[in-house]
């Protein structure tokens, strides 16, 4: 028995050092990679910077191991040469250009924060159950932004060091308050000129009061309109409410109107997936494909405001989720196999960090995480928060994003304050326990504000985390199918 004990031991113990060193035979050292098996035959190998092999099950072991000689397994050995799985000389000779690869993966943090929301009002006609900012009535106006917050909001989103700033006006509905809306991009538009800065305007909306007027200020501002639209009728009516049950009438109105005056790449619309949605993928995608969109973004119900009171229409499981996602996938794969251009947002950028070496916008797929470091929130109360989720928490009355008031605080007291030093102890996925070690980490993001609101902790538990089994599921996927199908590969290239 004490031997057996010993023996046991001796394997939990770490081997000496000369174990590592690179044998006489095979002799290569190995640079920091990561592995995952994406179904029975095949495993996927990813480095620091992201560069993947897709290569039979157990490569990996044989590449730890040192059993790939490079005489036989020659072109697998040249692969895992060039993208830096393993090296011939202990120091890398390419090693700089693998730096400076990393550098540009992470250059999304040069700019600081360029997406800042003004929450312009609460108040909104629609009645959607799955709302995630908990709107108020249309008569309550004491829910607007007040002009004071809004140019403090203005000051302080010119002290970002980025040149090219994105402003975006939100709700409620945000055309309610229109009329500040104007005032709020004139006053930002004289000082955008004085400090050289280059302005993006967004308004988000669902489209029910559009008018000419609208249409003619936004075409003069060349302002981007943001809006919903989740599938057909039958499944839009049920989603967003309206005492005329004529929201999806109005938003398929405005959109054409929109493109008629401003152009067909000024407006967009966002899919919210309910349990509704979940049995109907491929007639949501049939709508977007129909009306005429290039693109469609499927993603799942985000756990805040009204939307977390109602798990009848908005609660299910991420597997559900899943399987909704793979079938539009497919469809929207079909689409393009029969010649046309048409995207799914999620893939596309999830694609863009395994496929290309350049930083993706999407703040919940960026390490460090994309809040406060891209998108800060100005409420209409003159609260600020660290992303768009935070606020959405703050509704339900958890300030625990919070990171100050317009009317207190300094650019400097907001920004740099006790409150965002604990949030960015959480925000690099590369030290987190989960993530440090995940094959997918460098495709991944590290999001605290969705982790504290499902599991109470910031800092997220990975085993349980509904983040991370959808993440890696889909990306996963994404890798079996470009594998299984070079055709699918091509179209996911371009």
């Amino acid at each position: 028995m004490e031997q057996i004990k010993a023996e046991i031991k001796k394997t939990r113990k770490f081997k000496d050092f000369e174990y590592y060193e690179s044998s006489k035979q095979n002799e290569y050292y190995l640079l920091p990679f990561r592995f995952y098996r994406i179904n029975e035959q095949k495993e996927v190998l990813v480095n620091e910077i992201g560069d993947f092999l897709i290569v039979p099950s157990g490569t990996a072991e044989k590449v730890i191991t040192k059993t790939i000689n490079p005489e036989i397994d020659k072109e697998l050995y040249a692969d895992l040469v060039a993208n830096f799985f393993i090296s011939e000389d202990r120091i890398p000779p390419l090693i700089d250009i693998a730096a400076a690869r990393y550098r540009t993966k992470k250059y999304f943090l040069d700019g600081f924060t360029t997406l800042h929301i003004f929450v312009i009002s609460l108040r909104c006609e629609h009645t959607c159950h799955y709302c995630q900012v908990s709107r108020v009535t249309t008569n309550k106006t004491t829910y607007d932004m007040g002009r004071t917050h809004i140019d403090k909001g203005i000051e302080y989103m010119m002290m970002s060091p980025s040149v090219n700033l994105t402003m975006e006006f939100q709700g409620g509905e945000a055309l309610l308050a229109f009329e500040n809306i104007q005032y709020a991009i004139e006053k930002a538009n004289m000082l955008a000129q004085q400090l050289n800065k280059n302005m993006t305007y967004v308004i988000c909306t669902n489209l029910a009061l559009l008018n000419d007027e609208i249409l003619n200020y936004c075409k003069t501002e060349n302002i981007l309109i943001s809006t919903s639209l989740d599938g057909p009728a039958f499944i839009h009516n049920a989603n967003r409410h309206r005492p005329e049950n004529n929201s999806y009438e109005l938003t398929i109105e405005g959109i054409e109107k929109c493109r008629a005056s401003l152009g067909e790449d000024k407006v967009s619309a966002l899919l919210t997936t309910t349990t509704l949605s979940l049995d109907y993928p491929t007639e949501i995608v049939d709508e977007y494909f129909n009306k005429s969109f290039k693109s469609i973004f499927l993603r799942p119900i985000s756990p805040y405001g009204f939307a977390k009171h109602n798990d009848k229409k908005n609660g299910y499981l991420t597997d559900r989720f899943l399987t909704f996602y793979k079938t539009a996938l497919n469809r929207i794969i079909k689409y393009n196999m029969e010649g046309h251009f048409f995207r799914e947002e999620y893939a596309t950028i999830i694609l863009k960090k395994i496929l290309s070496p350049f930083p993706v916008g999407y703040v919940d797929l960026q390490s460090p995480a994309g809040m406060i470091n891209k998108v800060i929130v100005f409420n209409y109360d003159g609260k600020v928060y660290a992303s768009d989720e935070a606020r959405m928490l703050a509704e339900n009355h958890d300030y625990t994003f919070c990171l100050g008031n317009l009317d207190e605080n300094t650019y400097n007291d907001i920004f740099f304050n006790e409150n965002v030093s604990h949030i960015s102890d959480v925000m690099v996925n590369e030290a987190l326990a989960g993530c440090s070690e995940c094959a997918f980490q460098a495709y991944c993001g590290a999001d605290p504000v969705f982790h504290y609101a499902t599991q109470g902790d910031m800092y997220g538990n990975r085993a349980d985390s509904l983040f991370c089994r959808k993440n890696m599921e889909i990306i996963r996927y994404l890798l079996e199918l470009m594998d299984n199908n070079k055709n699918i590969e091509k179209i996911f290239y371009n």
